[in-house]
C-alpha cells in the first residue's frame, strides 16, 4: 500500500594545504562490487550552479573535464534535464521530497522540509529498503549542513566543503558492505564564481594569474534580445551583492567566464578521485551513478550572472547515469526531465522502494535502460522560479520537445517563446510574432494544467498571471 503524506503547509586542485593524505585511506576490500546482492549500488554526485554546457564531452572547447566525461563516456547524458527551480535549497528540497518547490513551500534556501515530510524524504524510503544511506557535502535544505550525525535517512560523512569530501567518500566505498548502498557526494564547486563576481577570494579553489588572451570570448547570446523580460533587468538592480555584473564591461564578463570554468575544472578534478575508486573497486559492474548539479549559472548568457532566472544557461543542467555494467554507454538522449521531482521515483525504482502517493515525478529508469531516443517520458516539464532574495517576480517555463515558453508575473514581455531547434541561445522571442499564437496558446494550456495538478500555497492566485 502507498502511503499518503497529509498536512503539507509549507581542472585545477582544491588548495594544497588542506589536502588529505592518501595513506589515511584503508585498503579497499576485493569484489565489493558483488558484496551488494541483486539491487545496484547506486552513487549521486552533484555539483553546485554548472551549466549543462559547462563539460568538455557537451562540445564545449572553453572547459576540460575529464571526468566528467569519463562518467559520460561510461553513461547515458541526458541533453534536456532541467532543475525544478533555481536556486539551491528549492532545488535540493525537491530532489529529496520528491515535491515541486511551490508545493512544499520550500522557495527560499532558509525554508526547512515541512514536518510532515521530515521522515518520507528520499535517504529514508531508501533505508527503509534496505539500503545503507549516506552523505557528504552540501545540503542546503535548510541548513547547508545535514543537521546531526544521522539525518533524513543518511549518515552523515562530511560537512559542506569540498575539501576533503571525497576522502570522505572514498572511505566509505571502502567499508565492508552488506546490504547496497546509497551514497550522495554533493560539491559546491563551481558556485565559487559567486564570491569571484564579488572580487572575493573564491574559498575552495585557487584561480590561477591569466591575461584577458587566456580568457573565452563572450558567448554567441551575450546581448540581452530586444524583447526579453524587462522584469529582469528590474531584479537584478535590487541586488548589487547579488549581481554585481550590472557594472560589467565585456572585458569583465571574459573573466568572469575563465574563472567558472576553473572552478568546473577543480571539482571535476575532485570527482576524479571518486571514479578511480570505483575504477579500483569495479563498481561499475552493480552501482547505478547519477551526476548531475541543482541549478546553473548565467555564466555572460544576456548579461546575466548567478542563477534563479529562467535563461537556458541557468535551468538546464548536466545529467549522465551510468547503469551497471556500462549499459547503452555513450547514449545521448533527449526526453525532457525535471531533476528535481524524478530524482525520488528514479532512485526508489532501482532501489525497490515503495514512492509515496502524492508525488508527480517519474522514474527514468525504463528510458536509460531502453537507450531509445524515441521512448516517450513526458510531453513537456516546468521549471518554476521565484526571485526572493530581491524583489519576489514569480516565473514559470514550460519546456517541450520543440519549444520553450516562459512566463514572468509582471513587466513588459513577460510571455517568452523560443523555438530550441533553432534558437537555443534565446535570441528570437516568437511570442511577440502572431504566427506563433497559437503555440503560444497550447503552452499556457500546458502552464495552467500544470498548476492544476501541482497545487500548493498561493497556487489559488498563480492562474491570474497566465493570459487568456
Amino acid at each position: 500500500m502507498k502511503m499518503t503524506d497529509q498536512g503539507i503547509t509549507r581542472a585545477l586542485p582544491l588548495l594544497a594545504a588542506a589536502a588529505v593524505p592518501a595513506a589515511l585511506h584503508a585498503e579497499a576490500p576485493a569484489d565489493a562490487s558483488r558484496r551488494a546482492g541483486d539491487r545496484p549500488n547506486i552513487i549521486y554526485i552533484m555539483t553546485d550552479q554548472q551549466c549543462a554546457t559547462a563539460m568538455s564531452c557537451a562540445g564545449n572547447m572553453d572547459v576540460s573535464t575529464p571526468n566528467m566525461d569519463r562518467l559520460a563516456e561510461h553513461g547515458i547524458r541526458f541533453v534536456n534535464a532541467y532543475c525544478a527551480m533555481p536556486l539551491s535549497g528549492p532545488a535540493r528540497g525537491a530532489m529529496f521530497t520528491g515535491y515541486m518547490p511551490s508545493e512544499t513551500g520550500i522557495i527560499e534556501n532558509d525554508i526547512p522540509i515541512p514536518d510532515s515530510l521530515q521522515n518520507r524524504t528520499l535517504g529514508t524510503l531508501v533505508g527503509e529498503a534496505g539500503y545503507d544511506c549516506a552523505y557528504a557535502g552540501k545540503w542546503h535544505v535548510h541548513t547547508v549542513d545535514l543537521p546531526s550525525e544521522f539525518a533524513f535517512g543518511f549518515r552523515n560523512l562530511h560537512g559542506h566543503t569540498d575539501i576533503g569530501l571525497a576522502e570522505a567518500c572514498i572511505d566509505y566505498l571502502r567499508e565492508d558492505h552488506d546490504s547496497p548502498f546509497f551514497l550522495v557526494a554533493s560539491y559546491i564547486n563551481p558556485h565559487n564564481i559567486c564570491e569571484f563576481a564579488r572580487n572575493q577570494n573564491t574559498p575552495l579553489a585557487r584561480i590561477p594569474d591569466f591575461t584577458l588572451e587566456d580568457c573565452p570570448t563572450l558567448p554567441a547570446n551575450y546581448a540581452v534580445n530586444p524583447y526579453d523580460a524587462s522584469v529582469l533587468q528590474f531584479e537584478k538592480r535590487q541586488s548589487y551583492a547579488l549581481y554585481p555584473s550590472q557594472d560589467f564591461r565585456p572585458d569583465d564578463w571574459r573573466r568572469y567566464r575563465y574563472a567558472y570554468y576553473r572552478l568546473v575544472e577543480a571539482v571535476d578534478a575532485e570527482i576524479g578521485k571518486i571514479i578511480d575508486e570505483i575504477d579500483r573497486q569495479n563498481l561499475w559492474e552493480n552501482t547505478v551513478i547519477i551526476f548531475t548539479s541543482d541549478h546553473g549559472d548565467g555564466c555572460g548568457a544576456h548579461q546575466w550572472n548567478q542563477k534563479t532566472v529562467l535563461y537556458e544557461e541557468v535551468a538546464n543542467i548536466p545529467l549522465i547515469v551510468c547503469l551497471p555494467g556500462g549499459k547503452n554507454a555513450g547514449t545521448v538522449l533527449p526526453q525532457l526531465i525535471n531533476n528535481g521531482v524524478d530524482l525520488m521515483p528514479t532512485v526508489c525504482d532501482w532501489a525497490g522502494a515503495e514512492v509515496p502517493e502524492g508525488r508527480s515525478g517519474l522514474s527514468i529508469r525504463a528510458v536509460a535502460e531502453s537507450g531509445d531516443a524515441f521512448l516517450p517520458l513526458r510531453d513537456y516539464v516546468v521549471t518554476e522560479t521565484n526571485f526572493n532574495q530581491t524583489a519576489g517576480t514569480l516565473g514559470w517555463m514550460v519546456r517541450t520537445p520543440k519549444y520553450k515558453y516562459v512566463l514572468y508575473d509582471k513587466g513588459q514581455y513577460r510571455e517568452q517563446l523560443y523555438d530550441m531547434d533553432t534558437d537555443r541561445g534565446e535570441m528570437v522571442n516568437l511570442a511577440v510574432d502572431a504566427r506563433y499564437a497559437d503555440i503560444v496558446k497550447e503552452h499556457r494550456a500546458m502552464l495552467r494544467e500544470w498548476m492544476e495538478t501541482h497545487p500548493g500555497p498561493g497556487r489559488a492566485r498563480h492562474f491570474r498571471f497566465i493570459p487568456e
